[in-house]
């Protein structure tokens, strides 16, 4: 059995400062044996992990639009920022890869998706993310499960790990799996298990991001 957090960020994140070799570490500590690492506009540090990690890492990206965040799972490489939804979904395709909605529905999250788009690209969408730990309202999560449990579309979870303390806040236990299809039939299956994190943790992600830029 798996325990999957669907939603960790890198060094490779702007607003991010964790070593890949501290998060491996971690999953092992506490017991996470599959991760997505999903970094802000870009694939290489996932790429990275996934060459060095003991255990499954899938290769995902959040991808900025001008309408909000999408992820791509199962990525090959890197997909640009500042695409339209409709040109960002067609690379994720064109990669073979997954179509995931993170914390859709977010009240305070200017980066989510907004609710006009996620119901024009609702057929093609394999993934919501069901619980994030980082999301403030209970209700946003709610919305966002009644959404997926309508349309018939496969549950994550994840912690949106900025920090190495977050890691396993929210995760889906699921089956093993192999490739991308093995991973939706899996998911599917699978149970969701989260707690929320202390939303003072969000400090730490605007902390990173001014030593980045500086």
């Amino acid at each position: 059995m798996l325990k999957a957090d669907l939603h960790i960020h890198t060094e490779y994140s702007m607003d991010c400062s964790t070593p890949l070799g501290k998060i491996i570490d971690r999953c092992l500590e506490i017991g996470i044996n599959c991760i997505a690492v999903c970094d802000h506009g870009t694939a290489e540090g996932a790429i990275k992990i996934k060459s060095m990690a003991p255990f499954k890492v899938i290769v995902a990206e959040e991808i900025l639009t001008p309408h909000g965040e999408i992820m791509g799972m199962f990525l090959q490489e890197t997909i640009p920022s500042g695409l339209s939804v409709e040109q960002t979904l067609a690379q994720i395709r064109i990669q073979g890869g997954l179509v995931c909605v993170p914390h859709p529905f977010d009240t305070f999250r200017q980066s989510a998706l907004g609710k006009k788009v996620i119901e024009t690209i609702t057929a093609q969408i394999d993934v919501v993310e069901v619980f994030n730990s980082r999301a403030s309202l209970l209700r946003d999560s709610t919305k966002a499960d009644r959404f997926a449990e309508k349309h018939g579309i496969a549950k994550s979870a994840g912690s949106d790990a900025h920090t190495v303390s977050e890691i396993g806040n929210a995760y889906v236990e699921m089956s093993e799996f192999s490739g991308r299809d093995g991973f939706l039939q899996a998911l599917k299956k699978g149970k969701v298990v989260g707690r929320r994190t202390n939303p003072v943790i969000h400090f730490t992600s605007v902390w990173a991001r001014l030593k980045n830029r500086f």
